[in-house]
């Protein structure tokens, strides 16, 4: 996925709509962030996420990150991946990285969320 065509969360969750499903990650900056990935905690499938509280965790040999849903709606389908490669999301945060697929309400939209744009400037601010 292009980054530019994907919405932001100030928690540098990355979310992308079609139609009603939500496929959510976590941005290339904080893959950077973290740095190495050693282990991500997952919801699974028939899970209700709800915007702005935590669906997992993510665990790197710095820290342990919660990962926070951009949008409320029933998880439909979860990198299985990840659990077992968590490489996958430092190689590939924006593809194979991916996280979760949240299936959102008729007429969800990702207004609420940054735009790259105004994502690219708030990482800026917090790297001074």
């Amino acid at each position: 996925m292009d980054p530019s065509n994907l919405r932001f969360a100030e928690t540098h969750e990355w979310a992308n709509l079609d139609g009603d499903l939500c496929t959510i990650g976590i941005s290339d900056f904080a893959v950077q962030q973290l740095t190495d990935i050693v282990y991500i905690e997952l919801p699974h499938e028939t899970d209700q996420v709800i915007a702005g509280e935590s669906f997992g965790e993510i665990e790197s040999v710095k820290a342990v990150s919660d990962l926070y849903a951009p949008v409320e709606g029933e998880v439909v389908a979860v990198n299985e991946k990840l659990l077992e490669d968590p490489a996958r999301v430092t190689n590939d945060p924006y593809g194979k990285g991916w996280m979760i697929k949240v299936k959102v309400e008729p007429g969800t939209t990702l207004d609420h969320l940054k735009t790259y744009d105004q994502y690219k400037e708030q990482i800026a601010k917090e790297q001074h």
